[in-house]
């Protein structure tokens, strides 16, 4: 079984939203013969439904629902079993991806997406919810063979694709992205405004990692790329799954060793140095957004800040 979340050292950052969960994903039951059938014929089977990136959700929690509430959609997958001393410990769950939300499943206004709830949801809805988009995502854009444009088949309860034409086996892909707090002497944090975003709308500088680098080599990389900005040591945090639809955000910070920022007027349309009062000043008055609650960009953000962005800095700071 794998060791529940709760009971592992985590890195600085903590327990970011995304990164929750108390389930074990249960990887070597997967190639076990005819596994979802015997699945869905129980009862006691947990069926978390998604329809375009939605679930059915109930205040708090999803509703996860038994196999005889719904007819079987062509796509299932094995998303593993609850951790013990977790709600319905022991439970096996089983995702359920439909082409559209159903009404027969959940009123309209029930279903809602990832970015919506992960903040209010515990770790076990968490994981599930993180989890069940991301396979999903990678099933909707992966039903050819890269290799010779036939139509794949699912194995494996859901986690491989195979060619039936030349027997290649293909499996859900991770894009692995670096995203930094830069702070320099003065301890001012450098945050970025995407070309792609609203004017107001400032974070810390983020990038995918290319193919033959190191995490550290694109970290200095990408800030260097987006803002002219030389850094040193970088220094790893954490890291959070973001499937939108298939990255790794893994968290650094930075140290500058230059402070002339000028954006590279491609990715990035500005970015900034910024103290702590003007950060605070700046998002109380509505001058600028910065990153929500559910992301490690808020986290970085905050953890430079002290605590949260809602308070006066001499009382965020500890």
């Amino acid at each position: 079984m794998t060791e529940p979340l709760r009971t592992l050292v985590l890195p600085p950052l903590g327990s970011l939203p995304l990164s929750r969960t108390d389930s074990d994903r249960d990887g070597d039951a997967r190639t076990t013969e005819n596994l979802l059938e015997g699945f869905w014929a129980s009862e006691e089977t947990k069926v978390l439904v998604l329809a375009r990136g939605k679930a059915p959700v109930e205040g708090t929690a999803l509703r996860l629902l038994a196999p005889s509430e719904l007819q079987r959609p062509e796509l299932l997958v094995y998303l593993g079993r609850i951790n013990e001393g977790a709600a319905d410990a022991g439970s096996t769950v089983v995702l359920a991806v439909l082409d559209e939300e159903d009404p027969a499943v959940a009123p309209a206004e029930e279903w809602l997406g990832l970015r919506d709830v992960a903040a209010s949801l515990d770790a076990r809805d968490a994981g599930l919810f993180v989890e069940a988009a991301a396979i999903a995502n990678w099933h909707a854009t992966h039903t050819h063979c890269p290799r010779c444009g036939a139509v794949t088949e699912v194995r494996d309860a859901g986690w491989v694709r195979q060619c039936p034409a030349d027997g290649s086996q293909h499996y859900p892909r991770t894009d692995a992205a670096i995203i930094v707090s830069v702070v320099d002497d003065d301890d001012r944090l450098l945050l970025g405004s995407a070309a792609a975003w609203p004017e107001d709308r400032y974070s810390t500088l983020a990038g995918f990692v290319e193919p033959g680098e190191s995490l550290e080599a694109a970290v200095i990389r990408e800030v260097a790329e987006e803002s002219g900005i030389e850094i040193q040591s970088p220094e790893y945090l954490g890291s959070q799954p973001w499937p939108f639809p298939a990255s790794l955000m893994l968290g650094f910070t930075a140290r500058a060793v230059s402070t002339d920022a000028v954006p590279d007027r491609v990715e990035m349309r500005s970015v900034r140095w910024f103290t702590r009062e003007q950060l605070f000043t700046e998002v109380r008055d509505g001058t600028i957004t910065v990153a929500g609650g559910i992301s490690i960009a808020r986290s970085l953000i905050e953890r430079w800040y002290g605590g949260p962005l809602d308070k006066q800095p001499s009382e965020a700071r500890p």
